[in-house]
């Protein structure tokens, strides 16, 4: 045989190891793709396959002029997975250790911290569960175990993997098998761990020069209010977790908080997207953002003035409402105490009602502002009229074949001629019998009716969060004294807003308007895409009636009337006192405690309008119990609201341009002081 061929021998040997390497690739096959294929597919996924998330930006809210009350800041929350960073002993490894330092101040980290989560591979195994202390209780019942979950990271610690959501974990590779990277001790590797949640933009960008191995960034928005406390209970504000929580924040949220987009896609080792892989896409879409009817210069200087009530007077709560008893649009809403937005989670757990638009919220007896539904009813039905007279000397009359005690007056002498009293002295003196025999003479469905007309005892509707509707309850379930008690502000309860747009009907010709808060909802190309317009409600009065009532509410703003604190020097004003003693609870003789009205705690208020021929801005001024710090400890409306009601109206003359619009009622306040000596 010829030398050239290879002998039998190495044929077999050759053969041998060639099936050998075959058999096992094929044995390697058959293991992954047969018996261990869904471990190794769960692998792949995990290893490559990402859901990328693409976070959709917040809408605006603006004031009406543009101003931005509330917007969204995008911000990189910053990362490390420390199993990702360079091995130790590598040039590049000891080159980026040299950049620790900076890293640290661009996070805002101690250097101490960052290399101690930088170096920290694996996380030491959770404390296995263990029985409480057995108690007969327990004992019967069986084991009780203690599952009560570990406390959530806050704002200044550092947050592991255990405290991001769905879509980090996702992208840190995460999965629900718990242990899938423990070690021998059962240590798990550590695969995320966040540094920092509020880097800027243009700090993440210096972060990204320094190219250091395993930091990761992932966009969000935050949202800010670069206006502080400005309009705050209105606005509302969003938690950390960007779900909002109170105010137009949460009223608007369909509008505001537009869609996130997401892919499907793979990262490389360093957590890069790798775009030749992404599959599938769906664009984010950006939120619609809010223009508001408040106006940030006039909401300015409510909060001053509510600023200067809380300092002089040290009240309970306040409320001013600005509006344009035109349209119905609000100018500006403030209360006291308020908050800032921005640091919502540093109110006291015992100061929370600080976050509630207390305008809107709370219900408080109105007191003689009241009077104006039993004066605009006696005059719309015709029953009288600014001349007919009242004997408010009498301490009870004949009311459907009863007896009714009347209401106290504060002092009959005041008026030249008690037994006589007309119904503009009524008015502008805030006479408390003649306001009951004016309700009287209507009766009592007829007296319900128009104070429903007038918006008490239903909501309003403005937009915001939780409104109250007010008690006002049924003529049907009176008593005896309701009749000559609610025209004067008693047994019934109303909201600020309430009241301020009852006000406001008058100053509008009789129409009750809906208030608007929200001025336009605009696109994020900034398109309007729906416009808030006027919006009737009713009419309540004829425009004859609520002109009367405009000249006889002009009488109380000068020196005949009960607030001559509340007239600006050319201008006509219009409006209403009110002094109404809250309920506390006394406690009797025999142990029983009963409801009375204090002495000691008053809520005062002026509600009004001015040019009162010709109405161009509403004014509500509401303080709780400022009694402590006013002379002889009792506050009254003329003395605490009326003044602030003024120095509004005086600073929003030349701000909003309004005309002095004397006419007929100029000649009405001159019959009206000629009537007094």
């Amino acid at each position: 045989m010829s030398k050239g061929f290879a002998s039998n021998y190495r044929i077999l040997v050759i053969a041998t190891g060639l099936f050998g390497v075959f058999g096992i690739l094929g044995t390697r096959l058959v293991w992954l793709h047969v018996i261990d294929r869904d471990s190794f597919l769960r692998n792949m996924v995990k290893a490559r396959s990402q859901l990328i998330v693409e976070k959709s930006r917040r809408g605006d809210i603006l004031d009406t002029n543009g101003v931005l009350l509330a917007t969204s800041h995008s911000l990189i929350v910053v990362g490390v997975d420390p199993s990702a960073l360079r091995k130790s002993g590598d040039k590049l490894r000891a080159r980026d250790e040299k950049l620790w330092p900076q890293l640290a101040t661009l996070l805002g980290l101690p250097l101490s911290e960052l290399e101690k989560i930088f170096t920290t591979k694996f996380r030491e195994p959770a404390p296995a569960i263990t029985a409480r202390a057995a108690s007969p209780t327990a004992a019967s019942a069986g084991l009780v175990f203690n599952l009560t979950p570990p406390p959530v990271a806050t704002s200044t610690e550092l947050a592991t993997d255990d405290d991001i959501d769905l879509v980090a974990l996702n992208e840190a590779g995460e999965n629900s098998d718990a242990n899938s990277d423990a070690d021998a001790q059962g240590r798990r590797r550590i695969k995320y761990v966040k540094l920092a949640e509020d880097i800027s933009e243009a700090t993440y960008a210096e972060i990204e020069k320094l190219n250091i191995q395993g930091i990761v960034g992932d966009r969000v928005y935050r949202r800010a209010y670069p206006n502080q406390q400005l309009a705050s209970q209105v606005i509302g504000f969003v938690n950390r977790e960007e779900k909002p929580v109170t105010g137009l924040e949460r009223f608007a949220e369909f509008y505001l908080r537009g869609q996130d987009g997401w892919r499907e896609g793979e990262r490389d080792g360093r957590r890069r997207e790798l775009a030749q892989f992404r599959t599938r896409e769906v664009q984010s879409a950006n939120g619609y953002s809010l223009q508001l009817t408040l106006d940030a210069n006039v909401q300015d200087i409510v909060e001053k003035e509510l600023a200067t009530i809380a300092q002089k007077y040290e009240p309970q709560k306040a409320t001013i409402i600005v509006s344009d008893p035109r349209t119905g649009f609000i100018l500006g809403l403030g209360n006291y105490p308020t908050f800032d937005p921005n640091a919502y989670s540093k109110v006291p757990p015992d100061q929370l009602a600080r976050l509630k638009n207390i305008a809107l919220t709370d219900i408080y007896e109105p007191g003689s502002v009241f009077k104006i539904v039993a004066a605009s009813g006696a005059l719309e039905e015709n029953l009288v009229t600014p001349e007919t007279t009242f004997d408010v000397s009498l301490t009870s009359v004949d009311y459907r074949g009863k007896p009714r005690s009347l209401p106290a007056e504060d002092d009959i002498r005041d008026y030249p001629d008690p037994k006589h009293v007309p119904v503009k002295r009524i008015i502008s003196f805030s006479s408390n019998r003649g306001a009951a025999q004016l309700a009287m003479k209507m009766g009592e469905e007829k007296f319900y009716g128009y104070a429903r007309a007038f918006g008490f005892g239903q909501q309003t509707g403005l937009p915001g969060g939780h409104e109250e509707a007010g008690i006002m309850e049924p003529p049907k379930k009176w008593d005896g004294l309701t009749i000559t008690r609610m025209p004067m502000g008693h047994a019934v309860a109303v909201t600020v807003l309430q009241m301020h747009q009852a006000m406001s009907v008058i100053a509008n010709s009789g129409v009750l308007l809906r208030p608007q808060l929200i001025k336009e909802i605009r696109d994020s190309s900034n398109e309007p895409v729906y416009r808030f317009d006027r919006t009737e409600v009713r009419r309540v009065v004829s425009e004859r009636t609520a002109t009367t009532m405009a000249q006889m509410l002009a009488g109380v703003a000068t020196k005949n009337g009960t607030a001559p604190e509340a007239a600006i020097a050319g201008y006509e004003v219009a409006g209403k006192t009110g002094t109404a003693q809250k309920l506390e609870s006394v406690e009797l003789a025999n142990g029983k405690t009963m409801r009375v009205y204090s002495k000691k705690h008053h809520v005062v208020s002026f509600v009004g309008f001015f040019p009162a021929s010709r109405p161009q801005v509403a004014i509500s001024v509401i303080v709780d119990d400022a009694d402590a710090k006013c002379p002889n400890g009792v506050a009254y409306g003329a003395k605490v609201a009326a003044p602030v009601f003024k120095h509004i109206g005086e600073q929003l003359i030349p701000y909003l341009n309004i005309q002095s619009g004397r006419s007929a009622v100029a000649a009405n306040l001159v019959a009206f002081e000629g009537a007094r000596p």
